[in-house]
């Protein structure tokens, strides 16, 4: 099968090498020396260790971050080391969003701190399990969850790792839920207003995640590469679960049918139209065609009817069993419990250098939130076992032999 790779236009593209050879960047990137963080005192911009790449080595050592590997990307119930998991995508994100910052000149260190910071605070089973999780916060407190609010939560508050306001404003706006033909960065941060745009999402939910602009460009790009890197990929993991006999299940001449063609064609059309602005920016044929990829891979992936059964029948009541038997632990005091000893205790440890505080200080509804989002899918089947030995429930997964 042939498939249709677009070129840069040849101005762009000897403009390019223009200004690589002569080291020119853009005087829209973000510059290390303009980072801002809480702690003003600390984390100093040096030769060593410069404001950014700081950002990403802080969340690379996270403990968090190990658990990306046994998180599921999409497809939750399957014995298959070939399907995606979180840990991937977030990687691809990062491969992609640094290959068109290269080109733009702007800050790769940037782009790839808020790559690989941006699902730390996803939930195991996806964003299935997400909507669970929300669904028993805001029945509790009214707030809702979402994993970007999270993630933001995890560097900021629950590790305190004082991450510079433009990793953490990237992570905080890189919903790829929501695709743009334009991304026109506000370049415009301060803590103050973060705060109060993290306290919306809390409060208002999706409704204030949609209007959430990144500040820099960085942040836009790696926004935009979010969709890049999982509409073809889900499409090559939805073959692998045999779900479909090929992937053929829509077809534009414009940014094309597989993950390879929809990589190389949206990553040439977004520096074709972006190249030496202050702003992100599609093409109408690529933005219409990736919302088209959107919309099928919806239809065709994302509403699996018999993946979806099994987890609202089974996996739905095991998060409440969870988290209600936690949340009792707490309001308890039970210092005996497992959220004691897996979760609290280790984020004090954690915290240890960044500042003293007390976590269980926090609301206790919050606080299971937390150690909830913190598990890898494995983690928390066990975890449920461990706490009732006696149910029944089980889950059957998709083996790597069955026809």
């Amino acid at each position: 099968m042939e498939l249709n790779y677009h070129k840069l236009d040849k101005a762009v593209e000897e403009q390019i090498t223009y200004n690589q050879k002569h080291n020119i960047l853009s005087p829209y990137r973000a510059k290390d020396e303009d980072a801002v963080r809480r702690n003003k005192n600390r984390d100093k911009t040096s030769v060593l260790r410069p404001s950014y790449i700081r950002d990403r080595e802080k969340i690379l050592h996270l403990p968090l971050y190990n658990r990306y590997n046994d998180k599921t990307q999409v497809f939750s119930l399957y014995r298959n080391d070939d399907i995606t998991r979180r840990g991937l995508h977030m990687q691809l994100v990062s491969s992609i969003a640094r290959n068109i910052g290269r080109m733009l000149g702007l800050n790769l260190e940037l782009i790839e701190a808020i790559a690989l910071g941006h699902d730390v605070g996803h939930t195991p089973f996806g964003h299935t399990g997400e909507r669970y999780l929300s669904d028993l916060l805001y029945a509790e407190t009214g707030r809702y969850f979402n994993h970007n609010v999270h993630s933001t939560r995890v560097l900021d508050i629950l590790y305190r790792r004082n991450l510079s306001l433009q990793t953490l404003d990237g992570i905080l706006c890189h919903n790829g839920e929501f695709e743009l033909e334009e991304y026109r960065p506000t370049y415009s941060l301060n803590f103050e207003d973060f705060d109060r745009s993290v306290e919306d999402c809390y409060t208002k939910g999706g409704e204030a995640i949609k209007k959430l602009v990144p500040a820099t460009l960085e942040g836009c790009i790696v926004r935009v590469c979010d969709i890049i890197a999982y509409i073809g990929k889900d499409r090559q993991d939805m073959i692998k679960a045999k779900l479909m006999e090929d992937d053929k299940i829509f077809s534009d001449d414009y940014i094309g049918n597989h993950n390879a063609e929809m990589i190389n064609n949206l990553t040439v059309d977004i520096v074709n139209n972006s190249l030496g602005k202050d702003y992100i920016k599609l093409s109408k044929e690529a933005f219409e065609g990736l919302a088209s990829a959107k919309r099928e891979n919806s239809e065709y992936i994302y509403s699996n009817k018999a993946e979806e059964t099994q987890m609202d029948e089974i996996i739905k009541p095991m998060f409440s069993e969870v988290y209600y038997k936690l949340l009792g632990d707490l309001r308890r005091g039970d210092t005996s419990s497992i959220i004691y000893k897996h979760h609290i205790d280790e984020i004090h440890k954690a915290c240890r250098y960044y500042g003293k505080w007390d976590h269980t200080a926090e609301d206790p509804a919050q606080i299971v939130a937390d150690y909830i989002a913190s598990m890898t899918d494995d983690y928390f089947i066990d975890l449920y076992k461990f706490l009732f030995p006696d149910s029944k429930r089980a889950i059957e997964y998709h083996s790597y032999f069955e026809n």
